[in-house]
């Protein structure tokens, strides 16, 4: 029997003292591995370059002082080799290390990202405006700083404008049947800050968006302030953007199929490759727009001002430009089958296609008004009286 062994431990479970000495075990395998590295290192300094020598001598006879140097010479060797390889593995050591340490950080700041996110989708279904205001801002501030999320936020944005703004608005038969005139309405930022700021930061991500479809279709975005946006590729059909401010925004390929866009500012911006069919675009401005490969047909742009638009190959098939103003606007190679332009007003620096009979057509030649100026809208643009239409 063992003597140095207590009886309560004779009867403790095996796993138990397992545990108990392991720290004891711990620190002997450390020492031991310490003094095994130490005699390694003094075999290879101290024994390895006397054989070394012994070696490259080859049975040579040579004094004591000259194998002392050679001896010399070979440890000094071994030390450099020795040391450059410690060197090597502490800087190994290091970068793993920093890896791990950026791993975590990586870890700790995806977290704080999923809570940040959680949070603010959370305040999106608050019934206080200011708290929603809150929610999207956040939700934008987390698109900028991740670029895994962005998307997943703007989808966020687009369905909020989906599910606050329908159109038509509840109550209402058609999406033609406005309960106010659209002079009377309060801008989207009044009467729908919330909306706006989603609409804003809409277009802003987009910038930096791969191309796809959004779908913003049937939403209710009368006097939006959407000046400079980025609203490529997203889906506005059946949408009533009526007196909108669209000032030098970028509409390329988006969808604006039946859209009522009445009295909307779209000078200067880009509607390339834009589908506009059956949309209701009178009285909207189109000042310099670039309309080239656009798809109009079938849609209504009576009294629609196009001076110094780019229409190259643009597609008016069955569209109503009477009483459009179309001096100076660039129509090569559009496509005018079956359009309507009975008072239309062209000038004499009007492109038309090739063969095309402007009298036949009823086109109107007046005075061409020259360079257009450059529109600098101020904050309250989106709130102007638009006129009355004539052919309302």
């Amino acid at each position: 029997m063992n003597s140095g062994e207590s009886a309560h431990d004779r009867h403790l479970p095996v796993a138990s003292r397992r545990r108990r000495f392991s720290p004891a075990l711990s620190g002997v395998a450390s020492v031991l591995a310490v003094l095994a590295v130490l005699a390694v290192l003094a075999v290879v300094i101290v024994v390895l370059p006397g054989l070394v020598v012994e070696r490259d001598l080859g049975g040579d006879r040579i004094t004591a002082a000259e194998r002392l140097g050679a001896v010399n010479n070979v440890r000094t060797t071994l030390i450099q080799a020795v040391g450059g390889a410690v060197v090597l593995f502490g800087a190994y050591a290091t970068w793993r290390q920093l890896r791990v340490n950026q791993e975590g950080l990586n870890a700790t700041r995806e977290g704080h990202i999923t809570d940040r996110f959680s949070r603010a989708v959370d305040q999106l279904g608050s019934e206080k405006t200011d708290v929603r205001i809150g929610g999207l801002y956040a939700l934008r501030r987390i698109a900028d700083h991740s670029a895994h999320d962005r998307e997943s936020v703007i989808e966020i944005k687009a369905a909020f404008l989906r599910t606050h703004l329908p159109w038509p608005m509840p109550g209402q038969d058609s999406p033609a049947a406005e309960l106010l005139s659209v002079n009377a309405l309060p801008p989207l930022e009044t009467r729908a800050p919330d909306a706006q700021v989603a609409l804003t930061g809409l277009g802003v991500l987009c910038q930096r968006r791969q191309a796809g479809w959004l779908n913003v279709s049937y939403t209710d975005l009368r006097r939006a302030d959407c000046d400079g946006l980025w609203l490529h590729h997203i889906n506005f059909d059946g949408a009533c953007l009526e007196a909108a401010s669209i000032y030098q925004g970028n509409l390329t390929k988006a969808s604006l199929i039946a859209a009522n866009m009445r009295h909307a500012e779209l000078g200067t911006s880009v509607l390339q490759q834009t589908r506009c069919i059956e949309a209701d675009l009178r009285g909207a401005r189109m000042v310099r727009a670039d309309l080239r490969e656009a798809d109009f047909s079938g849609a209504d742009l009576r009294e629609a001002n196009l001076r110094k638009a780019r229409s190259h190959g643009t597609k008016f098939t069955r569209a109503d430009l009477r009483l459009a103003d179309l001096r100076g606007t660039d129509l090569t190679s559009a496509d005018l089958t079956g359009a309507k332009l009975e008072g239309a007003l062209a000038s004499n620096v009007t492109i038309w296609p090739a063969g095309f009979d402007i009298q036949a057509a009823g086109v109107v030649v007046v005075e061409d008004p020259g360079d257009e100026p450059n529109i600098l809208l101020h904050a309250a643009a989106i709130a102007r009286n638009v006129p009355p239409l004539h052919s309302a």
